[in-house]
C-alpha cells in the first residue's frame, strides 16, 4: 500500500495520516491510544478463515488487538470496521442487565454481603 493518507485507527477511525510509517511495532492511534502494529489493522486479517489471517506463512498471533511482532503486516484501509446496529443492540442490553458499569447496582459494596455471610452469630 503506497498511500497511507487513507489509514485509520482499527479502534476508532481516527486518521493516522500524522504518523510515520512503517509502523513502529508500539505506534498508538492519536485519538483512543489504541496499538497500531496489530493484526485488525492487516489486509491479512480475515475473521472468517483458520487462525483470521489470510496469509499462509506467518506464525499464529493470538490476541489480534495488541501489538506483535508479526513481519507480514500491511496496512489495509478498511481497518475500522463500526459497530452494527445489531452489536450495539446487543451492548446496550448487556448494559442494561449488568448497570452501565458492569456492576450489580444492588449491591454497591460486596465486601458487606460477604461480611453478613461469614460473620459469627451472637448469642
Amino acid at each position: 500500500m503506497n498511500d497511507t493518507s487513507e489509514i485509520v485507527c482499527w479502534r476508532c477511525g481516527g486518521s493516522l495520516a500524522e504518523i510515520s510509517f512503517p509502523l513502529r511495532r508500539l505506534e498508538e492511534c492519536p485519538a483512543c491510544h489504541a496499538e497500531l502494529h496489530v493484526c485488525k489493522m492487516c489486509e491479512f486479517f480475515d475473521p472468517n478463515v483458520a487462525e483470521s489471517c489470510r496469509e499462509p506463512v506467518a506464525a499464529e498471533v493470538r490476541d489480534k488487538e495488541h501489538a506483535n511482532f508479526c513481519d507480514y503486516l500491511r496496512l489495509a484501509p478498511n481497518a475500522y470496521q463500526p459497530a452494527s446496529a445489531e452489536q450495539s443492540a446487543a451492548a446496550s442490553r448487556l448494559g442494561e442487565l449488568f448497570g452501565d458499569d458492569g456492576k450489580d447496582a444492588t449491591h454497591d459494596d460486596p465486601t458487606d454481603e460477604l461480611e453478613d455471610l461469614f460473620k459469627k452469630p451472637t448469642n
